[in-house]
């Protein structure tokens, strides 16, 4: 893939963010293949699908990550907390409501 500013066309830029968002949908649904796992592992352990402490520590992670990379570390924790809040519906499903252990 080219990196952006090699990109001499629109239609090289486009063809490139094209490829950019087809991994992120792989790597998206490879997420959910994790937290369809964190479920069942859950439910062993008795835990919830909310962990408040847990959700904390991705977005600090997320948030300290994106601003190494340049991103507005504001816009990646607002992709994460709806990533985190769909991950934790999807958890729902196998556990039921969250009761929130702290």
């Amino acid at each position: 893939m080219r990196a952006p500013q090699d990109c001499k066309t629109m239609a090289e830029l486009r063809l490139a963010i094209d490829a950019l968002d087809q991994n992120l949908i792989d790597l998206l649904a490879q997420r959910a293949a994790y937290i369809d796992r964190a479920a069942v592992l859950k439910t062993g352990d008795g835990l919830p699908a909310r962990i408040g402490s847990r959700v904390e520590e991705v977005v600090t992670n997320v948030r300290r990550c994106a601003g190494g990379r340049g991103l507005d570390p504001d816009l990646a924790e607002e992709l994460w907390r709806k990533l985190i809040d769909w991950s934790i519906s999807r958890e729902e499903k196998i556990l039921g409501p969250s009761v929130p252990a702290d």
